[in-house]
Parts: structure tokens; sequence; C-alpha cells
């Protein structure tokens, strides 16, 4: 003999107190149907999944569904407020090293590959120089003086030439490479 919940006509057991589906206190003078089941009644307002009208005795709480995040793929645009692609390449030389690091570490900009090939040059080309610079140090040892001041004078021109010549090829939007250290910049812009 099968109960029904009168509130909600969900199936019961012969001996429950309460309905297992929307809480509701059983009649015990409650009649037993001998037919069989019949279709609950629909309900014109449907609770959302969750969501109850009443308080469910005994029973775990509804589980929701996962739902996986909403994946959107990477698409490098940096907010109106900020600066152009172009404009920050070209601000990774000026001061050498530290804007070329500045611009790897500040959020929009080291997420576009553009940018971070020129910070990466900038940085490396400041690295070489400073290598050259210790190597005519080394040299000058060795050197007459008026020839280790041409050297350094025109390895302080290559520096000063070089980064406004990759300035001015960074804000015309190329990603022109040096000879070596253009190849690592792009290497380590790939990553």
């Amino acid at each position: 003999m099968n109960k029904f919940c009168m509130h909600c006509g969900a199936a019961l057991n012969e001996n429950a107190r309460f309905c297992n589906k929307c809480g509701t206190p059983i009649a015990p003078t409650q009649p037993t149907q001998a037919t069989p089941p019949v279709e609950p009644p629909t309900m014109k307002y449907q609770t959302p999944p969750g969501v109850t009208d009443q308080p469910r005795y005994g029973a775990p709480p509804p589980q929701m569904p996962y739902q996986a995040p909403h994946q959107v793929p990477y698409q490098p645009q940096i907010g109106q407020s900020d600066l152009k692609g172009n404009v920050a390449a070209m601000l990774t030389y000026p001061l050498l090293f530290v804007t070329g690091i500045l611009f790897l570490v500040l959020a929009p900009y080291n997420k576009d590959r553009f940018i971070r090939f020129h910070a990466y040059q900038s940085i490396f080309f400041t690295v070489a120089l400073f290598i050259l610079n210790i190597a005519l140090g080394i040299a000058s040892i060795v050197l007459p003086w008026f020839l280790e001041n041409m050297l350094y004078g025109g390895l302080r021109l290559l520096g000063l030439a070089g980064i406004v010549w990759l300035m001015y090829e960074a804000y015309q939007g190329k990603s022109t490479k040096l000879p070596v250290v253009g190849d690592w910049a792009e290497q380590q812009a790939r990553k």
C-alpha cells in the first residue's frame, strides 16, 4: 500500500510521519490507497533547485551541479587609459634595464609580446654595453690614454645612438632585432 503526501504528492513509506520531500507532517489517520500510484499534481509555481518553501527534516541539503567557469582566451588589449603598445615599447629603452624590468613587471604590459620583446632587448642591450665597458676597462691597462678615451667615447656614442634608434623603431611599431641580443629577447618574449 502506497501513501502520498497531500501537499506535494511525493510517495511515502508506510510508517512515515513527515514527507521526505517537503517536510509536511503526515496525519496518522491518512487513508492508504490500494490503486496504482497516481501522477503527482503539477504546481503552478515551481521553485528553483536548492530553494524550498518549507524546511526539509532529515534530508541532506540539495547539491547544485558544478559549472565550469567561463574561459575567455587572452586578447592582448590594453585599456584606453593605458599607454598604446608602441609607446610602451618605446619607453622600455630610456633608462636602460630599469624601464625594461619595469615594463616586464607591470600588469597590462607584461602580457603583450611586442612590449615584452622590447623590454628584454633593452635589458640585454644594457648588459652587453656593461660587459663591453668592463672589457674596455681591462684592455685600458695596455692601451695608451688617447686610444682609451676614443674607445670609451665610441662606446658611449654607440650606446646613446643605439638607444635612440631602438626607441624610434619601437615607436614605429617595428620589432627590429639587434644581432645577438635580439634573438635572445625574442626567445624570452615567446615564453
